[in-house]
């Protein structure tokens, strides 16, 4: 390698990080060598390079919003049961999970049913491939961002914190262990977070909420014998087949976060 070629790639280099392209800036010697032994055309050169940079881009992306979710871990759609919740349509969640639609209308997503039906699961399943899909989404409970809010309302700072929010697409709510996804894009949800600021909902608030709430939602009833309750059954007894109505296949393979998320069968009212 001579010495002109030397300055060359250090100004190459240099140029690369100051168009801020640290993919090509690793690939491209790799690349360039390739392309002089096959006899690339320059087209296809710079259309190798770039497609690389916007593939390790969208990787990177989606990596930061997958730690900005805050999902918990192992919960995918592949990992969960449909066939023991039948009143969940494998089509109709897959189709949501591209959030085409639903989202940009300012739709809402709710989950209720009895502890241990797999809500948990299966919004975080479809809170991941979101992500993946290029939604921005987060997972927080409820009294977690109240508490916030309320910081932030006496701070002088709570449209500020709203704001923040405004990034999400989807915010994915925990509320008295009850999963629902409420869209961030909906002027309601700036209305609903604002009243989660006063200190206690009285019952007119509430209804009120729901009511906005529910208006264009999706809702999934999974009305399914909890698994934990039926495996700690068969555990006493010691006999029976594997539990048929088990939303997750292995309870080996649930967290903790699970086991506390999801303990009352009312639906969530923000």
């Amino acid at each position: 390698m001579t010495k002109a070629h030397n300055v060359d790639a250090q100004r190459l280099s240099f140029i690369l990080n100051e168009l801020r392209l640290p993919a090509i800036k690793v690939i491209w010697p790799e690349f360039t060598e390739r392309a002089d032994k096959e006899g690339w055309p320059a087209t296809r050169l710079l259309a190798a390079l770039t497609e690389h940079e916007m593939a390790e881009r969208d990787r990177r992306r989606i990596e930061r919003h997958l730690r900005d979710a805050r999902l918990p871990p192992g919960k995918t759609l592949d990992s969960f049961a449909f066939d023991a919740v039948p009143m969940v349509s494998r089509a109709q969640v897959t189709a949501m999970t591209s959030g085409d639609g639903w989202l940009e209308k300012g739709a809402n997503l709710i989950l209720f049913g009895p502890p241990g039906g797999g809500k948990s699961h299966l919004a975080a399943a479809i809170g991941l491939q979101l992500v993946q899909n290029g939604w921005r989404v987060l997972f927080t409970r409820t009294s977690e961002l109240v508490q916030k809010l309320q910081l932030a309302r006496r701070e002088l700072a709570l449209e500020s914190a709203i704001a923040k929010l405004d990034k999400y697409h989807l915010l994915r709510l925990v509320h008295h262990a009850t999963i629902f996804e409420m869209n961030v894009e909906s002027y309601r949800r700036r209305a609903a977070l604002q009243r989660q600021t006063g200190a206690v909902p009285d019952p007119a608030m509430t209804l009120a909420a729901v009511d906005r709430l529910v208006h264009h939602a999706t809702i999934f009833e999974m009305n399914v014998e909890s698994y934990r309750r039926r495996a700690a059954l068969q555990r006493q007894t010691g006999a029976g087949r594997t539990p048929k109505y088990a939303t997750i296949k292995s309870i080996e393979k649930m967290s903790i976060s699970d086991n506390q998320s999801e303990e009352s069968p009312l639906p969530a009212t923000i």
